[in-house]
């Protein structure tokens, strides 16, 4: 699961045969209640659609009904596994809804994560292989509906339109799930079946010959609603925005729900990734200012492929008594390759040539995790109180085969020609590792008067690994044991308003022979919710640090050891449908950061990739048509993102830069709407990243418009 990438690895293709076997859930005993979280959607004087009243009908489920409709969430899973009212939750959250990725055209995780408060993506620039991500300034660990995948880094990059959601946590969330970083963590929810008949298809066409179509749309199979399907899907064929590229996709996800009654649901859900593209612009030489196009690679080695397979099974029960059972697992195969000619060097002989080498890897990863757990709840005279004690395990397997080859010829720069691949694509290295997690955790919620609402998480995580050279044959193990605990507390001032503050310990698996890494963060902060329109406010300050750990510098891509990393700072969120007509997203981030290893030679200097100052703003303006005009939505955002530092020695930076956005949405008739969305507006260009031998620049300007129909 933990997939770091020590700079850039190699290629080999491979076979290899993998089961799509499923399930064993393990039953525990636990005490809980289930929240009722709370704004009665009502009609108003005006048509603004306030979020409706969230009432599960099993304790552990999440109702997202609502994520369609409207931008401003009020609930969420994120914090500690159990549905819990956005408000009250001490903790920082961002959700982001499925009507604000389509409102925002948002096609990537980093697109839909990038108007989120402490939030910085893309900070590779021009390398596309992964979903870059950084939370409070550390690279975080993602779940799918509350189970581990792994990092952003080097993980598959995910398909925005399986999800229902996303959520984002900040700080850590180790005693509900187990690995995981102080920063935060991503969340994705599962599109699943409804009790109803729904869908909608599109088409998609706009920059870099991007062709694309989708459909979702699902039904009840049986006439008592206890049987329902749901079927989406993705097909894209485009380029890139650099020459020789391309940016292929095949999508498809499948669900069946079966509800024998009011108080019983189980989920299967199968979805299948294929992705054909490249790896990115592989770099241009340091101090030049050419196109974005301009491809100093080589076409005959120039990919990147996904196939992956993901099967899940979802099952909660309500006792109706208070007591309730929930359980999900999921099994996933994958195989991702890629190849590249990257720079290394930019000669300054003025022979305009650049040097340059191979690198790419194939990687092969298996997964199997499962998590049960029970919930009870109970009402005293001025006390509610939920407990939830649950067991969850996570085996992940993963063969990389590598391939770094330092003969590809020089370039030149001003009249590129090229030669051709490697001679041999025969791996020059190889891993094969075996992680073996077994989590037990449990978490308190108390609520007095209404008011005062304490939360208290610990778990334990068992550790066992395994790590073969398959060249040499050698191979090390080790295991290992770590407790984590979080404790939180939420005050409602008023029903409008509720102030919080939290301590919580995150750990993330270790290498073999050596500890864990681990972190902990003090946080603080106030949410506003009104009743008067639909709308979350949150303020907070934290005060996080990260010890133990290895870095790998942006610079060289060498690892190197830092004893601790502090980061402290506040950050300033508004998600509004402020009337009918006007929504609103808004996000300030101030990060401190600072290298703490007294006697060290990087100590007092900022982590590489951390921004002091984030900001961005997201608007939509709705005019209601008139005669034979329909509705048009008008929507503009801006976002600004600080210089940060490429490397520990804090001797080079980024650029910082303003990027806008806009889009605009016309009603053709009831269920047709005609949608065009700009990313970056005005073609700002940036350095968001340099290495040895190249920079990167940030994503230039794409067009993009679309005709959906839904019913």
């Amino acid at each position: 699961m933990d997939m770091d990438i020590a700079g850039r690895r190699a290629y080999r293709i491979t076979t290899r045969s993998s089961k799509a076997v499923l399930l064993a859930c393990t039953a525990l005993v636990s005490l809980s209640p289930t929240i009722l979280a709370a704004q009665e959607a009502g009609n108003s004087v005006s048509n603004t659609t306030l979020a409706p009243i969230v009432i599960s009908g099993s304790g552990t489920t999440l109702d997202t009904s609502n994520d369609s409709q409207s931008i401003v969430a009020t609930e969420t899973t994120a914090v500690g596994r159990m549905p819990t009212e956005i408000l009250v939750a001490p903790a920082s959250i961002s959700v982001i809804t499925s009507k604000e990725i389509e409102e925002r055209g948002a096609d990537s995780v980093e697109k839909v994560v990038q108007y989120t408060a402490g939030v910085v993506t893309d900070y590779y620039g021009g390398d596309d292989r992964y979903d870059y991500i950084d939370i409070r300034g550390f690279t975080p660990y993602t779940y799918r509906d509350g189970l581990a995948i792994g990092r952003t880094f080097g993980g598959v990059k995910e398909e925005p339109y399986a999800y229902e959601r996303i959520e984002v946590l900040k700080g850590t969330s180790s005693s509900g799930f187990g690995a995981a970083e102080p920063g935060g963590a991503v969340n994705y929810v599962t599109k699943l079946p409804k009790t109803e008949r729904f869908g909608e298809v599109y088409a998609t066409g706009g920059s870099f010959s991007h062709k694309e179509g989708g459909f979702d749309f699902g039904d009840n199979l049986t006439e008592d609603d206890t049987l329902s399907y749901r079927l989406t899907g993705k097909f894209q064929n485009a380029d890139a925005e650099y020459d020789y590229s391309k940016d292929n996709e095949k999508f498809l996800m499948g669900g069946l729900t079966w509800r024998p009654t009011d108080l019983t649901s189980l989920s299967f859900v199968f979805d299948h990734l294929d992705k054909d593209g490249i790896p990115g612009s592989g770099g241009q030489p340091i101090g030049s200012d050419f196109d974005r196009d301009k491809f100093f690679g080589e076409p005959d080695y120039y990919f990147l492929t996904t196939n992956r397979n993901s099967y899940s099974l979802m099952f909660d029960h309500d006792f109706d008594n208070g007591l309730s059972f929930g359980s999900k697992a999921r099994y996933s195969n994958s195989d991702t390759a890629f190849g590249s000619a990257y720079l290394s060097n930019t000669r300054t002989d003025g022979s305009n040539l650049a040097d340059r080498y191979f690198f790419g890897s194939d990687t092969s990863t298996e997964q199997f995790v499962v998590d049960a757990h029970l919930m009870y709840e109970k009402d005293f005279d001025n006390v509610e109180t939920r407990t939830l004690v649950g067991i969850d395990y996570n085996n992940f397997k993963s063969d990389n085969y590598g391939l770094y080859d330092t003969s590809a010829p020089p370039i030149s720069t001003t009249d590129p020609v090229y030669t051709g691949g490697p001679v041999s694509t025969d791996p020059t290295y190889g891993t094969a590792n075996d992680q073996k997690t077994t989590g037990l955790y449990l978490q308190q919620d108390l609520t007095f008067w209404d008011k005062l609402t304490t939360s208290i998480g610990v778990r334990n995580d068992w550790f066992d690994l395994s790590q073969d050279d398959l060249f040499s044959s050698a191979s090390d193990s080790d295991t290992q044991s770590k407790f984590t605990k979080r404790f939180g507390v939420s005050y409602k001032i008023t029903e409008e308003v509720a102030a919080f503050a939290s301590y919580a310990e995150s750990a993330a698996p270790p290498g073999i022979g050596t500890e864990p890494t681990t972190g902990r963060q003090y946080e603080v902060g106030i949410k506003y919710r009104p009743e008067a329109f639909p709308a979350l406010f949150t303020a907070s300050v934290y005060d996080l640090t990260k010890s133990n750990i290895t870095v790998y510098d942006s610079v060289t891509y060498l690892p190197s050891t830092v004893e601790k990393v502090r980061h402290r700072g506040f950050e300033l969120e508004a998600k509004a449908e402020v009337t009918e007509s006007i929504d609103v997203i808004a996000a300030y981030s101030y990060i401190d950061s600072k290298i703490d290893e007294p006697g060290g030679v990087n100590d007092g200097n900022r982590l590489m990739r951390v921004p002091k100052h984030l900001a961005s703003v997201w608007t939509t303006y709705t005019l209601d048509g008139e005669g034979a005009r329909g509705d048009m939505t008008f929507g503009v955002g801006g976002r600004y993102m600080d210089s940060y530092f490429l490397d520990l020695a804090n001797s080079g930076s980024s650029e910082s830069a303003f990027v806008f956005d806009a889009s605009f949405t016309y009603k053709i008739q009831k269920n047709t709407t005609f949608q065009l969305n700009m990313s970056n507006v005005f073609d700002e260009k940036h350095i968001a990243s340099q290495d040895s031998g190249g920079v990167y620049y940030n994503p230039g300007r794409t067009v993009m418009a679309t005709l959906r129909q839904t019913w």
